[in-house]
Protein backbone atom coordinates (compact mmCIF):
# COMPACT_ATOMS: atom_id res chain seq x y z
CA UNK A 1 0.00 0.00 0.00
CA UNK A 2 1.79 2.98 -1.43
CA UNK A 3 -1.19 5.52 -1.33
CA UNK A 4 1.09 7.99 0.22
CA UNK A 5 3.70 7.95 -2.61
CA UNK A 6 1.21 7.86 -5.31
CA UNK A 7 -0.49 10.91 -3.43
CA UNK A 8 2.81 13.01 -3.57
CA UNK A 9 3.64 12.14 -6.96
CA UNK A 10 0.48 13.08 -8.07
CA UNK A 11 1.04 16.47 -6.10
CA UNK A 12 4.42 16.69 -7.83
CA UNK A 13 3.22 16.65 -11.40
CA UNK A 14 0.25 18.75 -10.65
CA UNK A 15 2.36 21.42 -9.24
CA UNK A 16 5.01 21.63 -12.24
CA UNK A 17 1.70 21.50 -14.47
CA UNK A 18 1.97 17.91 -15.95
CA UNK A 19 -0.98 16.48 -14.41
CA UNK A 20 -4.33 18.13 -14.06
CA UNK A 21 -5.22 21.66 -14.86
CA UNK A 22 -6.95 24.84 -13.75
CA UNK A 23 -10.63 23.25 -13.08
CA UNK A 24 -9.60 20.41 -11.09
CA UNK A 25 -8.87 20.76 -7.06
CA UNK A 26 -5.80 19.04 -7.06
CA UNK A 27 -3.19 20.63 -4.18
CA UNK A 28 0.04 20.63 -6.24
CA UNK A 29 -2.24 22.93 -8.52
CA UNK A 30 -3.08 24.86 -5.21
CA UNK A 31 0.27 25.80 -3.99
CA UNK A 32 1.76 26.15 -7.66
CA UNK A 33 -1.11 28.26 -8.48
CA UNK A 34 -0.95 30.47 -4.76
CA UNK A 35 3.07 30.88 -4.86
CA UNK A 36 2.49 34.51 -6.14
CA UNK A 37 1.09 35.22 -3.15
CA UNK A 38 3.44 33.83 -0.72
CA UNK A 39 4.41 37.00 0.71
CA UNK A 40 0.74 38.93 1.36
CA UNK A 41 -0.75 35.65 1.71
CA UNK A 42 1.03 32.92 3.17
CA UNK A 43 -1.18 30.56 4.27
CA UNK A 44 -2.64 29.95 0.28
CA UNK A 45 0.55 27.79 0.42
CA UNK A 46 0.79 26.63 3.42
CA UNK A 47 -2.64 25.24 3.91
CA UNK A 48 -2.60 22.89 0.95
CA UNK A 49 0.79 21.91 1.85
CA UNK A 50 -0.11 21.11 5.44
CA UNK A 51 -2.79 19.22 3.83
CA UNK A 52 -0.68 17.16 1.90
CA UNK A 53 1.64 16.51 4.57
CA UNK A 54 -1.29 15.44 7.05
CA UNK A 55 -2.98 13.18 4.33
CA UNK A 56 0.51 11.59 3.45
CA UNK A 57 1.32 10.58 7.07
CA UNK A 58 -2.06 9.40 7.28
CA UNK A 59 -2.34 6.74 4.68
CA UNK A 60 1.16 5.90 5.27
CA UNK A 61 0.56 4.97 9.26
CA UNK A 62 -2.44 3.18 8.22
CA UNK A 63 -0.55 1.15 5.39
CA UNK A 64 1.79 0.12 8.15
CA UNK A 65 -0.71 -0.68 11.25
CA UNK A 66 -2.60 -2.57 8.18
CA UNK A 67 0.84 -4.44 7.42
CA UNK A 68 1.69 -5.46 10.61
CA UNK A 69 -2.19 -6.82 11.36
CA UNK A 70 -2.61 -9.21 7.90
CA UNK A 71 1.55 -9.88 7.69
CA UNK A 72 2.21 -12.71 10.76
CA UNK A 73 5.59 -13.72 9.63
CA UNK A 74 6.81 -9.11 9.41
CA UNK A 75 8.74 -7.71 12.12
CA UNK A 76 7.74 -4.57 13.62
CA UNK A 77 9.70 -1.65 14.07
CA UNK A 78 10.33 -2.49 17.82
CA UNK A 79 11.75 -5.78 16.68
CA UNK A 80 8.94 -8.15 17.33
CA UNK A 81 7.13 -10.29 16.21
CA UNK A 82 3.37 -9.96 15.72
CA UNK A 83 3.53 -14.56 15.84
CA UNK A 84 4.80 -15.57 18.58
CA UNK A 85 5.89 -18.80 16.99
CA UNK A 86 7.66 -17.24 13.57
CA UNK A 87 11.72 -17.40 13.45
Amino acid sequence: LDIGGVILSLASLSFVGLSAQRPSAEWGLMISDNRKYLQSAPWTVLVPGAALFVMIVIFNLFADTLRDYTDPKHVSSDGNSRNKNAV
